[in-house]
């Protein structure tokens, strides 16, 4: 397929493609005649993963060394878990930094609205 077609398939941007491929991650891709990329079915797959592991906060170091490990078949469940496990727990300490943000918005929130009530009062 083209990287049109790969681009609506996997709603990624050909200059994200590209650059995929020039890191290392999509290496399925072959050359036609015309020097145009001719990507293989699994490459929506290959993407797809990556977007995947991105969100789930691996780097592309990280998702190259994953992908490399899986073409290779050297990576064991219990390294996938351990490697799931650090990720968990960087989400996590983001949880906990966004809820003790939420509860500071909260407070100032709540601050804010008690003022506004008394400027009320004091102005009626």
């Amino acid at each position: 397929m083209k990287i049109s077609e790969l681009e609506q398939r996997t709603g990624v941007n050909r200059h994200t493609l590209r650059y995929y491929e020039k890191q290392g991650l999509l290496l399925e891709v072959s050359r036609q005649g015309n020097n145009y990329r001719d990507y293989p079915e699994q490459a929506v797959k290959r993407v797809n993963m990556v977007r995947q592991l991105k969100d789930l906060g691996f780097s592309l170091r990280e998702i190259f060394d994953v992908l490399d490990a899986l073409r290779k078949d050297t990576m064991d469940c219990a390294q996938g878990a351990v490697l799931m496990a650090q990720k968990r727990a960087v989400v996590d300490a983001k949880i906990a930094e966004l809820e003790a943000l939420r509860l500071l918005l909260t407070e100032e929130q709540q601050q804010l609205e008690r003022s506004a009530k008394e400027r009320d009062l004091q102005h009626k």
